[in-house]
């Protein structure tokens, strides 16, 4: 009885230092970003040539109830639950849904994703990342891009394990979303696909935070796009 306590407490533990991101703006959970295999567990990806590495997606095929509206311009919320516990990189990622189809439809294959949003950590006697305790992470949603339907990809890499191929720990999402108000000159450099962006060896996944504290880090994935 005592060992099945413990590890049920156990379990729990690791559960609540893991996290999902359920919801973008003030939405119910689930109600705009496709529900993930880790709503309830809440754990993470760590093989990335896994189609997992996409969206997370609980059901393939699937979309979610709503699809979100927002103005080319403005910021969106991506909220965490219950936090973001780990250290590590915070990303974002767009990809235009192609016409006749819809964000509820689209599985977001191939080399369509590119990067909005990217966050890194302030170097010295440690390393501290900005979206470590956070509950929300506001995204800059560009002027430029093309009115209609699109995935937004939520991308956190929990770096405390990483030390080996493997060990970095994704948590991922997809929200489903409407621009309105762009110029539609939004021309992104480098298209990336998921699973196909990553290497289990690129040296902003595979990396020792702790010892001997890095100098430098570069986030994995293709640089930010600007209009």
């Amino acid at each position: 009885m005592k060992l099945s306590v413990a590890i049920t407490l156990l379990a729990s533990a690791i559960a609540e230092a893991h996290y999902t991101f359920p919801s973008i703006a003030n939405t119910p959970d689930w109600q705009y970003v496709r529900t993930t295999v880790n709503y309830q567990s809440n754990g993470p990806v760590t093989n990335i040539n896994s189609e997992d590495i996409r969206c997370y997606q609980r059901n393939p095929g699937t979309g979610a109830p709503g699809t979100y509206t927002v103005a080319a311009g403005s910021s969106l919320s991506y909220n965490a639950k219950a936090s973001i516990s780990h250290p590590g990189p915070m990303a974002v990622y767009i990809a235009k849904v192609p016409a006749g189809q819809t964000a509820a439809t689209w599985d977001g294959k191939g080399k369509v994703w590119s990067k909005i949003y990217q966050d890194k950590p302030t170097l010295g006697g440690s390393m501290t990342w900005p979206s470590q305790g956070a509950r929300s992470i506001s995204v800059p949603i560009p002027r430029c891009l093309q009115n209609g339907d699109y995935l937004l990809r939520a991308e956190h890499i929990g770096l405390h394990s990483a030390g080996s191929a493997g060990g970095a720990q994704f948590y991922i999402s997809c929200a489903q979303i409407t621009v309105t108000g762009g110029s539609g000159t939004y021309s992104p450099k480098n298209l990336v696909s998921f699973p196909g962006a990553y290497s289990a060896t690129d040296p902003g996944i595979m990396i020792n935070i702790y010892y001997p504290i890095p100098k430098s880090y570069t986030p994995p994935g293709p640089a930010v796009e600007s209009c």
